[in-house]
């Protein structure tokens, strides 16, 4: 924290301005330190991220996501709870639609290498 220089005269008007330096100072201090407090949940959950991404060694964690979440909602959403036939042919159709994706991730994973 770099504090305002005092003034040398002390007049009235001279004081007054150093107080309301050093109040806004404080203010500075006090919304870097509540950011940083408000932040520190985001910087953990980042670095749980890059480390279970790097100790994995899984590339595309993002997509991956994206894909579980959506062969769940797929396979408990609306009419899975039907069972029997219906949810059979709605597994099948989830694979057709899926499979050339997957595939190309696949192939993009490996030319990397």
């Amino acid at each position: 924290m770099s504090l305002p220089e005092l003034p040398h005269n002390t007049s009235r008007t001279e004081m007054r301005k150093a107080l309301i330096r050093l109040r806004m100072e404080m203010h500075r201090q006090e919304i870097r330190h509540e950011s940083a407090q408000l932040l520190q949940p985001l910087h953990r959950v980042r670095g749980m991220t890059q480390s279970i991404q790097g100790g994995f060694g899984i590339k595309h964690a993002p997509l991956w996501g994206v894909a579980a979440v959506t062969l769940l909602g797929f396979l408990t959403g609306k009419g899975a709870k039907s069972g029997g036939a219906g949810g059979v042919t709605r597994l099948i159709r989830l694979t057709t639609t899926l499979g050339p994706l997957i595939k190309l991730v696949m192939q993009g994973s490996s030319r990397k290498h």
